[in-house]
């Protein structure tokens, strides 16, 4: 594909080092040491210029693109780029990132005849507020073409090395001592195991509650730490859910900012210093939930540590940089992705997905999922499918009728079939060629 960025943010530097293998990337930034950075380590090309400035597209007159994606800060040059970029240059799918929920509720995407928006403060809120219906889960991921769910769940030391007897769900990934891998037979899990279960939910809730028994039965009392704009839009969804939300932040103009858009519906408190004896002063440590959610990931990781040892039992941390990620989950932190690396995922997984294949990734990164539904019509309704190759890093399902399939021999595909192989990062291409090839 011809892809079109405009933005070298650390969003476009990240889409710009996956996009740039095996496809053709150009860049558009005002920013000329950041285009030097990207051309320095990728294959692409850089344009200095405004993206709000037609005179900037001047230079690709005449140019067509597959792919045209807008990832600023800043909404309103992300939407102006479109318009411009479809007068200036032919460009086929556009793709655009949005800071201000009202576009999620509004019709002006359409209008702009843009393909998809991400929302990646909407998607790190609501990752968040997700683990109030699971509060023994570490992370819930919903799908498109299925009701199954994957929840992932820390094993909590207390319980012991133990044999698993799934019904009604698979356990599709397990995390140990910062190694990802795709479980294949009967495999044991050990306490400090982060592992991926893919299912009927109901199931896997019973087994969260027997396999992390630290975390509390109930969330009601919440700590937010950061009042950004991320801090307040995790409170202000914290609170629709009718939870009692304390928000602190040290520069005491963005908790007075932060205390004007909770309007009084939450306690915020300005802490300058930010000292450990906060959590006695402020009754911190009586919260069911603490959530730090700054963009600074050492001061989160700080947080997380010091409600951990005034006895919050469940800790959340925004994470912003990849690098953290591992430490973050070793340290036992509940990881949610920030906004940029929301950004970056939701861009790569609607990027790499079809109307057919939906592609999305877990843990980190580490772990992909595909699923193909069988739509009426298919010309694969009745056939018998042969399964890809046996071999470790992968599982494949077919979910039939609210059932979980095994897909390890040939099966008849009927219509309402979904197939799922949840793989490791290494295999992804393999899996993307056999699924796309049926």
């Amino acid at each position: 594909m011809d892809i079109i960025i405009a933005g070298a943010g650390r969003v476009g530097f990240n889409l710009a080092r996956t996009l740039s293998v095996g496809h053709s990337v150009t860049v558009i930034d005002r920013n000329a040491e950041a285009l030097q950075r990207l051309q320095e380590s990728l294959d692409i090309l850089p344009v200095h210029g405004d993206i709000e400035d037609p005179a900037t597209y001047g230079k690709l007159s005449g140019r067509e693109c597959d792919l045209f994606i807008a990832v600023t800060d800043m909404d309103e040059a992300n939407l102006i780029s479109t318009l411009i970029a479809d007068d200036s240059i032919s460009s086929g799918r556009k793709i655009i990132r949005l800071r201000n929920q009202f576009f999620a509720k509004s019709s002006i995407r359409q209008k702009l005849g843009i393909d998809d928006a991400v929302f990646p403060m909407l998607l790190t809120s609501e990752t968040v507020t997700s683990l109030l219906d699971y509060p023994k889960a570490n992370n819930v991921k919903q799908f498109k073409y299925t009701d199954f769910k994957l929840i992932s769940v820390r094993v909590s030391k207390e319980v012991g090395s133990m044999r698993l007897e799934p019904k009604g769900f698979a356990l599709v990934g397990v995390e140990r001592e910062k190694r990802f891998f795709i479980p294949k037979g009967d495999e044991s899990i050990l306490p400090n195991d982060l592992i991926y279960l893919f299912g009927d939910e109901r199931p896997i809730r019973e087994l969260c509650s027997k396999l992390e028994v630290e975390a509390p039965g109930a969330i009601k009392r919440c700590v937010v730490f950061g009042g950004g704009d991320l801090g307040v839009s995790i409170a202000k969804a914290l609170i629709e859910r009718g939870k009692s939300v304390k928000l602190v932040e040290k520069d005491i103009s963005l908790c007075e900012r932060a205390e004007e858009s909770l309007e009084g519906e939450a306690m915020t408190i300005s802490c300058k210093y930010g000292t450990g004896a906060l959590f006695e002063e402020e009754g911190l440590e009586y919260a069911d939930m603490m959530i730090a959610a700054t963009d600074n990931d050492e001061y989160n990781i700080i947080k997380s540590l010091e409600a951990k040892e005034h006895g919050i039992k469940r800790v959340v941390a925004v994470n912003n940089e990849m690098e953290y990620y591992s430490l973050m989950h070793s340290l036992g932190i509940v990881v949610v992705r920030g906004p940029k690396m929301s950004a970056y995922n939701a861009i790569v997984e609607r990027i790499y997905s079809s109307g057919v294949v939906m592609e999305r990734k877990f843990c980190g990164g580490r772990g992909t999922i595909f699923l193909r539904k069988i739509f009426p019509g298919s010309p694969i309704i009745g056939r018998r499918l042969r399964p890809l190759k046996s071999r470790k890093g992968f599982l494949s399902f077919i979910v039939r009728s609210g059932s979980l399939l095994s897909f390890e021999e040939k099966r008849e595909a009927l219509e309402g079939d979904v197939i799922v192989i949840f793989t490791t990062s290494d295999l992804e291409s393999d899996v993307k060629e056999w699924i796309y090839g049926l």
